[in-house]
C-alpha cells in the first residue's frame, strides 16, 4: 500500500464520519469510529499505543501515547478542539521522530467542514514503515 492511497482513504473516512456524527463529540468517539471503519476495510490498526522513551541508560515505559497507528506506516492524532493550538503539530512531529516514522496526520473534528481539520505532518528523516 502506498502512503498517498492510505491517506486518501483516511480523508474519505473522516469526511464520512464528520458528516454523519457532526463536530460536537469527544475525541474518543471519532477515534473509535475511525478505528472501526479502518478495521472493516481490512487495515491493521493499533489504538492508544503506549510507547517508551530511551534517554541515556534510562528507559521510561509508557512515556507517550499514539491515538492510532495504521499499517505500521501512518500515525493519526485525533482532536476535537477549536481553535487548534499549534502545539498539536509538534506533538505529532515528536511522535514521528520517536518512532522514526515519516508520515502522520493531525485530524481535528471540531470544524464546520472536515477538509479544514485535516493536516498532514512529516518527519523527513523517518522511515516509510515500522519493521
Amino acid at each position: 500500500m502506498q502512503i498517498n492511497d492510505l491517506t486518501a482513504i483516511i480523508v474519505d473516512l473522516c469526511i464520512k464520519i464528520h458528516s454523519r456524527v457532526g463536530p460536537g463529540c469527544f475525541e474518543r468517539v471519532y477515534e473509535e469510529i475511525l478505528c472501526h471503519e479502518l478495521i472493516k476495510l481490512g487495515y491493521k490498526v493499533e489504538r492508544q499505543l503506549l510507547l517508551p522513551i530511551k534517554y541515556d541508560e534510562l528507559r521510561i515505559k509508557d512515556a507517550y501515547q499514539i491515538d492510532l497507528l495504521v499499517e505500521n506506516m501512518l500515525v493519526l492524532e485525533l482532536k476535537s478542539v477549536h481553535p487548534l493550538p499549534p502545539v498539536y503539530f509538534n506533538q505529532v512531529r515528536t511522535q514521528l521522530s520517536l518512532l522514526n516514522l515519516k508520515h502522520g496526520m493531525l485530524l481535528n473534528f471540531k470544524v464546520e467542514l472536515m477538509k479544514d481539520g485535516i493536516h498532514r505532518v512529516f518527519n523527513n528523516f523517518g522511515k516509510e514503515k515500522i519493521d
